[in-house]
C-alpha cells in the first residue's frame, strides 16, 4: 500500500475500488480507522459492529448488539477497543454510550445519561467529567492533539473551547455566513489549521481554524433524507466529499481549490467517507462498504456492483 508521503494529484485522481463488502443488513451508520493500526470498524442499522484488516481487505470479526443497537462508532487508543453510541432506549436512563472490547466481545464500561447536552467523559470512569448545555443539536470534534474542541450549533455558529478550561466558555466564536442549515459533521485537519464542515443540505465548507474565515465551499447535489460526509487526507492537502448524485469528488486545497478527481461511487450516495490515517486509501459506505486505493498499485479494479 502506498504511504502518505507519496500523495499527489495524479495518485489521488487514480483511485479506484479494490474491495467491496455487500453483506450488510442495512445502511452503514458510521466507519472509523484506527490511528496507528491498519484497522477499520463499522456500525450498521442491522445492529452489527464489524472489524476489518485494511491491508488484506478482510473481515476479522462481527458482533451484534440487539439490545442497544449500533449508531456512531470510533476507535479508542487501543486497536481492539471502540466507543459505540446506542440507537435504542435513549429516552430512559440507559447506556447511551458503550466502551466495547472487540477482542473478547465485552462491554468495558457504560456511559449513561448522554442526552440534550455536550458531555465530556474519561474512559477510565463512568462519571461525566463535564457538561455544556447548548441550544439545538450540537456537533462536536476535537483537534488531533486533544487540546481544542469545536462545537457547531444551529444558525451556523462555531464555538472553540480549550479542553483544559472549557468551563470558562468558548475562547472564540465565529459564524459560517449565509448558511443556516444544521451542521451534521465537523472535522479538524491533522495540523489543526483547518476545519471541514458538512451541513444537512449537502454543503461543505473549509474554514481557517484559527480565525474562522471561510476558505472555500462546495455545494454537492442533494438527495432526499440523505446526508453526506467529507474528509481530509491526513496531510491536509486534499478534501474528498460524497454527493447526492452518487459520486465522490476530490480537491487539492493546498492553494486555490482545484478539483483533481471525480468518480462514480458504484454504491449509491456515500453517507460515510474517511481517508485512512497512514495509507493512500479511503473507504466509502452506503449499505455497501468499498475500499479505494490507487489503481497503479497493481491490483485490478473491482467490478462495480450491477445493483445498489
Amino acid at each position: 500500500m502506498t504511504p502518505l508521503s507519496h500523495l499527489s494529484d495524479h495518485l489521488v485522481a487514480d483511485m479506484s475500488i479494490s474491495a467491496l463488502f455487500n453483506d450488510f443488513g442495512g445502511k452503514i451508520n458510521c466507519l472509523d480507522f484506527h490511528r496507528t493500526a491498519d484497522l477499520l470498524v463499522t456500525s450498521c442499522e442491522d445492529d452489527s459492529v464489524r472489524f476489518y484488516d485494511i491491508t488484506s481487505a478482510k473481515l476479522l470479526k462481527t458482533t451484534y448488539h440487539k439490545k442497544h443497537g449500533a449508531d456512531r462508532i470510533c476507535f479508542t487508543h487501543h486497536p481492539s477497543a471502540v466507543i459505540c453510541s446506542s440507537k435504542y432506549s435513549l429516552d430512559s436512563d440507559e447506556e447511551s454510550l458503550r466502551y466495547l472490547s472487540m477482542y473478547d466481545n465485552r462491554c468495558l464500561r457504560y456511559f449513561k445519561g448522554h442526552k440534550g447536552s455536550v458531555r465530556m467523559w474519561d474512559l477510565r470512569v463512568n462519571v461525566c467529567q463535564g457538561m455544556l448545555h447548548l441550544r439545538g443539536r450540537p456537533t462536536v470534534a476535537y483537534d488531533q492533539q486533544g487540546l481544542v474542541f469545536a462545537v457547531a450549533m444551529e444558525g451556523g455558529a462555531i464555538k472553540l473551547f480549550d479542553s483544559r478550561s472549557y468551563d470558562k466558555g468558548p475562547f472564540d466564536t465565529f459564524l459560517v455566513g449565509g448558511d443556516t442549515a444544521e451542521v451534521c459533521d465537523i472535522k479538524f485537519s491533522n495540523d489543526g489549521k483547518s476545519m471541514l464542515l458538512t451541513t444537512t443540505n449537502n454543503h461543505v465548507y473549509l474554514l481557517d481554524a484559527y480565525h474562522g474565515e471561510k476558505k472555500c465551499g462546495f455545494s454537492m447535489d442533494s438527495s432526499a433524507n440523505v446526508t453526506i460526509e467529507a474528509t481530509f487526507t491526513p496531510d491536509g492537502q486534499y478534501v474528498l466529499s460524497g454527493s447526492g448524485d452518487g459520486k465522490i469528488h476530490a480537491w487539492n486545497i493546498s492553494d486555490e481549490p482545484n478539483k483533481v478527481g471525480c468518480w462514480d461511487s458504484y454504491i449509491g450516495v456515500p453517507t460515510c467517507l474517511r481517508w485512512a490515517p497512514r495509507r493512500a486509501m479511503f473507504a466509502a459506505a452506503t449499505s455497501v462498504l468499498s475500499f479505494w486505493i490507487p489503481s497503479e498499485e497493481g491490483k485490478p479494479p473491482v467490478e462495480p456492483l450491477s445493483e445498489t
